[in-house]
């Protein structure tokens, strides 16, 4: 969201108090804060637009998150972590999806991947490859050797929740808003038709 932009209605009534997360690095974690850095030097206007909040990590899932804070479903984005493999190589790979959707891994990840069977990433790999905490996995400042596919109903206005979507922050404790447009074209995205089922 820029400066001459309005904010999106869950983000101007919401319960939830928003600031540009660069200000904030004590919310973000170590990777998160430094991918966006990176982002900035090459895209000024990630600088502004990509904005966090402060929660009670007791209420980071989704579900919780949505209830609390009075924001709309489909507001949030969930990253889900995937791997597979073929011929002895592993492959992994972040899948974003709206939080009223689930991402199709059974065919739309495994088909990207080109792997057989394709499974959840084990929760302790996850958070330790990371350096993320469970809970707060975000797209923004995974190892570069995972891809990270983003549904393209991430990228556009959804109604009832706008143009930003919430996403984390590699923190339980707070959470980034930001245009999903924005994330569509950050550092090494793809954007994905038909990556989440209803």
């Amino acid at each position: 969201m820029t400066a001459e932009q309005e904010p999106t209605t869950f983000l101007a009534g919401g319960a939830l108090t928003w600031a540009p997360a660069l200000d904030h690095p004590d919310l973000l974690a170590p990777s998160t804060l430094a991918h966006l850095r990176r982002w900035a030097d090459v895209d000024p206007a990630a600088a502004g637009a990509v904005l966090v909040t402060e929660i009670d990590p007791d209420l980071a899932d989704t579900a919780a998150l949505t209830e609390a804070y009075g924001l709309p479903p489909a507001a949030s984005a969930n990253c889900v972590l995937v791997a597979g493999r073929r011929e002895g190589d592993e492959r992994i790979a972040a899948a974003v999806v709206r939080a009223t959707t689930r991402a199709d891994v059974n065919n739309a990840v495994k088909r990207l991947l080109d792997v057989r069977k394709a499974s959840f990433l084990p929760m302790d790999r996850a958070t330790a490859e990371s350096g993320m905490e469970y809970g707060g996995i975000t797209p923004l400042g995974l190892p570069g050797t995972y891809r990270v596919l983003v549904d393209a109903r991430v990228t556009v206005e959804e109604p009832g929740a706008g143009g930003d979507v919430v996403i984390g922050s590699g923190l339980r404790r707070s959470k980034l808003a930001l245009p999903g447009a924005l994330l569509g074209r950050a550092p090494g995205v793809e954007v994905v038709d038909g990556l989440a089922l209803p």
